[in-house]
């Protein structure tokens, strides 16, 4: 690598292309100098420690997550954004035991925070139901991409070909809901355990849509009594 002049900019960048390359145990401060081409010292004239390079990576995971609430209902706000999340999770697979866990976020972390729970709220949500749905939806989608990195095939293909294999392996008629699905959906040309996501993502959405209803008519409940009530006297005093 070049010796052109040395940047926090290019430290982080440096960091995030070891982690992506050789995975989060790997990113030492020496592995990470001898990647720059400097002595692992220089580091600390842009970086205290790797504590902070890690928020940096986090930092950066964060902002590339693709969010807007200016346009559209907060359901298409928030499908994007899971969307995005996942394809950010796929692309970083270090990152997911990363996230949440960091105690120094970095602006980018706390504007994307900000701005899901902004829309939340425009969209009528309670403060308990905003947090309930962040909750809800990170934890999904955190889920969702431990799983799909943890499973032994990346394409419809190989998913098929392992679930005949182990198909091949099953001996008589004690599995008959395994070899069902196996044979009917996972062996069936097109098959891709991604698509799983928008299922199970509507499913969280669309729950969500109908707790915020119950509750926001529950909200309006007593002022509707109230009102009517009003009137109700109102309408006594006269008689």
């Amino acid at each position: 690598m070049s010796r052109r002049t040395l940047t926090r900019d290019r430290v982080l960048s440096a960091a995030l292309a070891l982690a992506d390359k050789e995975g989060i145990e790997a990113l030492t401060m020496r592995n990470l100098g001898q990647k720059l081409g400097v002595e692992a010292m220089s580091l600390y004239n842009h970086v205290a420690n790797k504590e902070e390079i890690l928020d940096g990576l986090v930092d950066q995971v964060f902002g590339e997550i693709q969010f807007s609430c200016e346009h559209g209902n907060w359901k298409t706000a928030m499908r994007q954004r899971a969307t995005s999340m996942l394809a950010a999770l796929s692309r970083h697979r270090w990152a997911i035991g990363l996230m949440e866990s960091r105690t120094s976020p970095l602006p980018t972390t706390l504007r994307h925070h900000e701005s899901v729970l902004e829309c939340l709220r425009r969209a009528g949500f309670s403060v308990e139901m905003a947090a309930h749905a962040y909750s809800a939806l990170d934890s999904y989608i955190y889920g969702f991409a431990l799983n799909q990195q943890s499973l032994p095939f990346d394409t419809g293909e190989q998913a098929a070909q392992l679930t005949g294999d182990i198909l091949a392996q099953m001996q008589g008629p004690d599995f008959p809901r395994l070899a069902e699905i196996a044979r009917e959906y996972v062996m069936k040309p097109g098959y891709s355990y991604a698509k799983e996501f928008g299922f199970g993502l509507d499913l969280v959405l669309d729950s969500l849509e109908r707790q915020e209803a119950g509750q926001a008519a529950q909200r309006r409940s007593p002022q509707r009594r109230r009102t009517i009530t009003g009137r109700s006297g109102g309408m006594n005093s006269r008689r």
